[in-house]
């Protein structure tokens, strides 16, 4: 019987195989599990640094030189925006805080595992972190050009709501990190939370709402798409058929009157 001829592997078959090397080494959530929130006033024994220029950003992205995150993904939880936005932008550098230990080191370990299979990661990181301290040091002023706040805890108790990650001393803050015509996106499936965190950025005299189909038609569309869709929340609440509040505000410049 004649031997058969050995064909090279289809392009997508390479795909194929380089995505089933990625899903083996991948870990896994059961291991990492950890409680859904956090204490933001706990004292969790962090170290932060003593300001922006005191970080040494390569040990977060090796491929990158004297580049800073210009994304930042505030409660980042298990990654799905992190991992989704990277290969999308990929010139962008993009780093996530997390304050849960087991959550941070599985965000950690993904990107370590996607990186040794993949060059399309290499601008992705994690910290650990509380963002509700000392955020201005981890961050230059007018550094950065997306937050993101995702499905943050609602904390329902109105004793608990001076914990909300959007009030307005916090919003000061991240007026500070944002360059001006940056945006913040904000999306939540609990409707008061919804209101309050509009209300609050509607408040604030350098942030402006801006309509989601205004931010698709300057190209955001993948980063709008990715919010509604990336995280384990986001496909918690569609597999539950919930529904989503999405809200958008651009920082904005206001001129200074010298009287």
């Amino acid at each position: 019987m004649p031997k058969r001829k050995r064909t090279a592997p289809t392009a997508a078959a390479a795909v194929a195989a380089t995505m089933s090397n990625a899903t083996s080494v991948l870990p896994q959530k059961k291991h990492y599990r950890q409680r859904a929130h956090a204490n933001p006033f706990s004292d969790h024994s962090l170290v932060y640094p003593s300001s922006p220029d005191s970080i040494d950003w390569s040990t977060h992205y090796p491929a990158f030189v004297n580049q800073r995150p210009s994304f930042a993904d505030i409660g980042c939880g298990f990654g799905g925006l992190l991992i989704t936005l990277a290969p999308q932008f990929p010139d962008t550098l993009i780093i996530g805080l997390e304050i849960r230990v087991q959550v941070t080191q599985y965000v950690q370990d993904r990107i370590t595992a996607l990186r040794a299979t993949s060059d399309n990661y290499q601008n992705v990181s994690v910290i650990r972190a509380n963002a509700m301290k000392f955020l201005p040091n981890f961050f230059q002023k007018a550094s950065l050009t997306a937050l993101f706040f995702l499905f943050p805890d609602p904390h329902f108790k109105i004793r608990k709501h001076k914990a909300r990650i959007i009030s307005p001393t916090l919003l000061a803050e991240y007026a500070y990190v944002l360059a001006p015509g940056g945006i913040v996106y904000t999306i939540t499936d609990v409707e008061d939370l919804a209101q309050w965190m509009r209300a609050h950025l509607d408040a604030h005299p350098l942030f402006q709402f801006v309509e989601e189909q205004e931010l698709r038609k300057e190209g955001k569309g993948p980063i709008l798409d990715a919010v509604y869709s990336s995280t384990e929340e986001g496909k918690k609440v569609e597999r539950n058929a919930g529904q989503k509040w999405l809200a958008c505000f651009r920082r904005i410049e206001v001129k200074r009157i010298n009287t």
